[in-house]
């Protein structure tokens, strides 16, 4: 098909009402019109969608876009039947249609009046509509968010690679395949799938300089939701959860704080979904908190902002996530919260499943966990993933690192350190264990083989466990080493981490990365810091001082971040220190005095101006369940039969149990705790707890994970101890 540049442009401007095309779209649809194939690269926002719209409407007979959600064709038909009172024009073909419905898009199809049929690709297969759409007229196949035919690809769908036999039956025409995310890899495994390696391959830079790229460590990360959204106000975001329990869960502690959030998941029935999307999409409602399902191709130009609760799973899924911000050429903020332990959580997902695709896995999570502890440019790294040069100076500082760059130092005298020690130890240990073995500590997997590993014992003192473990993170991102997924996350060396030790060579790592610390570059005072560092000194002492009175490590009392929060927020009455992160009524009314009496003394010697207190409403306890435990626990009843009880999960028993001793209660726990040790063991690890500095679960999970405790245990003897020692 012959067409001239001033027809396409009049067919732009008369359908559609632009006055140009964006980027390569003129060439793109001139191609497509020719009868050629395509692939084509482009970010969200770049215009895909009138790759395939406009040579839709110019061409004789039917275009079939092949499309993985039906939010996305719903949202797409709508958009086109608004430029033609002929509502045929456009037409979904899928399971969300009556029967009635379905024979209705068929005849339209069959009178060639519509030009664009969007479809799923189970619908596609279905031989009652293979076989119709053999005696239709085709014009071309449009391959929506291709990336999903590959098996590197952040969305893989194995649907997706039956469509070139599926083509074939229904009769050949041309194809063109658009993503706004694939890597040199993905691209190429979709043009070999699709059998269109000789297609014209068209590729849109992926820079979107209106986003600012920003990662914090994930802290109190419901109250750093709140206080970004509210630094936003009025303004259209999303926020990203792995699951779907978490959606609910953080959508009702943004609307309890004031917050316009709904949910948007597939556990919702369909209606829920529509209705929430609608709202969204019509400012009904300034915040979607949803799992990844949300967003493929919604065309809300305005959204200002995207959170990700849980780090993605991979940098292609954050790529496009992120994309759904700044549509409109005005600023995009992009906040992503990460935690080791979420990467952590990732890594087991993989175990049980078949080598290639844990092979594939494990890659996708390196790159996402390299993206997350760089020091370099964030867009540098994103856009080389994707294949493309870049030039940090050009950032603008439109991202965290080069804003505020982080300190590097030579680190070739402790990568040398760390290797040794893994090679030492014979490769048996996982990280956690390693970096107590540079540490000189013990736990007691460790105690077991102390004669074995004595040469590389405590050679790594001189630094911090912080220190180590994420430099065990940057040497498995720079492939000096390797982790057994069978194995649990087994460190071994790889052949560059043997030949490192042999001969090493100069590189740079970033030492003061350390995720305990909370850094935000876009609130007034940093995140794990006090303002008042006076103040902060003067709580310590005083919490010190009443820990040696009563003979319980300080961190029971009151955690650091406790303290920090005082330090900024000067509470100096016993309803505002309840308010305290961390404190509750239960504590305030247990320890509270003596640190109100302090900070309302410096106060007033300071003529401290105090800020308005930030408060964090959480979801009430929604059932009186308090004493149903207690009495269940005396009755000497087990967790499970407990649970079942009040129809909770254990996950939500323990959060309550947490509460019950925190608050100062006393629980009954030994018929649970004396079936999984004996009492010694038991007095050695209420033991540990007196020991520890920081009295958290997450050092508890860190000792005790090789005494076979899982996580729900580990938990369990921490309530334990607080029952039996703290209270």
């Amino acid at each position: 098909m012959s067409i001239s540049t001033q027809t396409l442009h009049k067919n732009l401007k008369q359908i559609f009402g632009y006055n140009s095309f964006r980027g390569e779209q003129e060439e793109i649809i001139i191609n497509l019109l020719n009868k050629n194939d395509s692939m084509v690269i482009m970010p969200t926002g770049g215009g895909k969608s009138m790759c395939y719209q406009l040579p839709a409407l110019m061409s004789e007979g039917c275009a079939i876009i092949v499309s993985p959600l039906i939010a996305l064709m719903k949202n797409q038909v709508d958009v086109l039947r608004g430029y033609y009172k002929n509502e045929s024009i456009a037409h979904v073909l899928n399971s969300s249609l009556t029967k009635t419905q379905a024979t209705q898009v068929k005849e339209d199809i069959t009178n060639e009046k519509t030009k664009l049929l969007y479809v799923a690709p189970e619908s596609l297969v279905k031989t009652e509509n293979t076989d119709f759409f053999q005696a239709a007229k085709i014009s071309f196949y449009a391959i929506d968010e291709a990336h999903c035919i590959s098996e590197w690809g952040h969305d893989f769908r194995p649907e997706y690679r039956k469509l070139r036999q599926i083509i074939d039956t229904i009769g050949r025409a041309p194809i063109i395949a658009l993503t706004a995310t694939a890597t040199p890899k993905v691209r190429q495994d979709i043009m070999k799938n699709l059998q269109i390696n000789e297609g014209r391959l068209f590729l849109d830079s992926f820079n979107r300089s209106n986003l600012f790229y920003e990662i914090q460590p994930k802290k109190d990360v419901a109250k750093q939701i709140i206080q970004y959204i509210k630094d936003r106000p009025s303004e259209s975001g999303v926020v990203y959860c792995l699951s779907r329990k978490k959606v609910e869960e953080i959508a009702e502690i943004l609307q309890i704080n004031g917050i316009n959030a709904l949910p948007y998941h597939a556990g919702l029935d369909s209606k829920k979904r529509i209705e929430h999307q609608e709202a969204f999409l019509m400012d009904d409602c300034n915040v979607i908190v949803a799992t990844i399902a949300f967003g493929m191709g919604i065309d809300k130009p305005d959204i200002r902002f995207v959170i990700h609760h849980d780090i993605p799973k991979s940098l292609e899924g954050y790529y496009q996530e992120t994309g759904r911000a700044g549509r409109d050429g005005g600023k995009g903020d992009l906040m992503t919260f990460y935690d080791y332990k979420d990467i952590e959580k990732l890594e087991k997902f993989l175990q049980g499943k078949p080598v290639a695709e844990q092979e594939v896995g494990r890659l996708l999570i390196m790159e996402t966990i390299a993206f997350s502890e760089t020091s370099m440019c964030r867009r540098k790294y994103l856009l080389y993933y994707f294949g493309e040069d870049f030039d940090a100076k050009d950032c603008n500082e439109m991202c965290d690192n080069c804003k505020n760059p982080k300190v590097k130092i030579e680190g070739k005298e402790y990568i040398k350190l760390l290797l040794e020690a893994i090679d030492g130890s014979n490769e048996r240990f996982k990280p956690k264990e390693i970096a107590k073995i540079m540490m000189g500590e013990t736990n007691s997997l460790i105690k077991q083989n102390i004669l074995q590993i004595e040469k590389v014992f405590g050679t790594g003192k001189k630094k911090t466990l912080s220190f180590w473990h994420s430099l065990i993170r940057q040497a498995y991102v720079k492939k000096l080493i390797t982790k057994e997924i069978e194995s649990y996350g087994v460190l071994k060396l790889t052949d560059s981490g043997k030949e490192f030790i042999k001969k090493p060579f100069s590189l740079m790592i970033v030492e003061d990365h350390n995720y305990d610390v909370a850094i935000s570059t876009s609130t007034r005072i940093q995140k794990g810091a006090a303002a008042d560092e006076l103040l902060l000194n003067l709580l310590k002492d005083t919490r010190k001082k009443l820990a040696k009175e009563i003979g319980l490590p300080p961190a029971i009392i009151f955690t650091e971040p406790s303290l920090i929060d005082m330090a900024n927020q000067y509470p100096i009455s016993m309803e505002e220190m309840s308010k305290i992160q961390g404190v509750g009524i239960g504590k305030a009314n247990k320890y509270g005095d003596k640190f109100i009496n302090v900070i309302s003394k410096y106060v007033e010697e300071n003529d401290i101006v105090r800020p308005q207190d930030f408060i964090v409403r959480t979801v009430a306890n929604k059932s009186s369940n308090k004493i149903y435990i207690i009495q269940s626990l005396d009755k000497k009843l087990a967790l499970n039969d407990i649970a079942s009880g009040k129809a909770l999960s254990v996950d939500d028993l323990l959060n309550e149990m947490e509460e019950i001793v925190e608050a100062g209660t006393r629980l009954n726990l030994d018929h649970i705790i004396l079936d999984m040790m004996h009492q010694d063991e038991r007095e050695d690890i209420h033991q540990f707890f007196k020991e520890t500095k920081t009295f958290s679960f997450d050092e508890a999970r860190i000792e005790f994970e090789e005494e076979v405790f899982n996580d729900n245990e580990i938990r369990l003897l921490r309530i334990d101890f607080i029952s039996q020692v703290a209270n």
